[in-house]
């Protein structure tokens, strides 16, 4: 039986502890890991604290990127004084994100960003953020309570945008764990979806092969819209290698 070709897709991950009694760890949610196993992808697990040389390493190594969800960004990547929530921020792994996507970016990689991964990719861009959703659109909610594999809210995407024709759909429910949103967009993205409250929930690059969401869909295995990113991202890898 022949081998099944992988596409080598870097995964970012998170640093973990803050116990002085314990090692320094990283991790990351085994559904991202799962999600891109199923769509055709090896994953490449990727840690803050990389030196140069090994962030250039891995981008020589890999055909693909996905930045993952997390903690907050600092603000001070976009030149602002911190609100109130603002929470997990980690300097190590903001530093490391943006030189893996930036490397990316420079070869044309594919990206495929999520949740905290897209708001990521927008300050890399120079683009900035909304710290906390309720404080500019009022009323709304946008850190469900139910299971992360259980949906909350729709999310309305451009007809004839990348992110809908890889999704198959242009209107579709999703999950929804975050608590910023885009402000400021950065350079050379397209807003390309939105939930009803008019929080961004998609963009992209157009005529590249860069998509952020700001749901979870690694989360969604059991919904079509959300497993084909990971199936389009290993594609996209692949014919990128041959």
């Amino acid at each position: 039986m022949p081998r099944m070709e992988l596409s080598r897709i870097g995964v970012t991950m998170a640093g973990a502890g803050g116990d002085p009694s314990r090692p320094a760890r990283v991790q990351l949610n085994d559904a991202y890991v799962r999600a891109v196993e199923r769509g055709g992808g090896l994953p490449i697990l990727i840690a803050p604290g990389a030196p140069e040389a090994v962030i250039a390493g891995y981008l020589d190594l890999i055909g693909g990127l996905v930045l993952t969800g997390g903690g907050d960004i600092d603000p001070a990547c976009y030149g602002e004084a911190p609100h109130a929530t603002v929470a997990g921020v980690s300097q190590a792994r903001d530093a490391m994100e943006l030189a893996v996507v930036r490397g990316a970016l420079a070869r044309g990689l594919p990206v495929l960003a999520i949740c905290r991964g897209m708001q990521l990719l927008n300050v890399a861009l120079g683009g900035s953020l909304i710290q906390h959703i309720p404080a500019a659109f009022v009323g709304s909610q946008h850190q469900q309570e139910e299971p992360r594999d259980a949906v909350t809210h729709d999310v309305r995407l451009t007809a004839g945008s990348l992110v809908a024709r890889v999704c198959g759909a242009a209107a579709f429910p999703v999950n929804s764990m975050h608590h910023q949103a885009l402000g400021r967009v950065g350079d050379g993205l397209a807003v390309t979806g939105h939930a009803l409250d008019g929080v961004v929930e998609a963009c992209e690059m157009p005529g590249r092969p860069v998509l952020g969401v700001q749901w979870h869909p690694e989360e969604l295995a059991a919904r079509p819209e959300s497993t084909r990113l990971f199936e389009w991202i290993a594609a996209e890898a692949l014919s990128r290698s041959r």
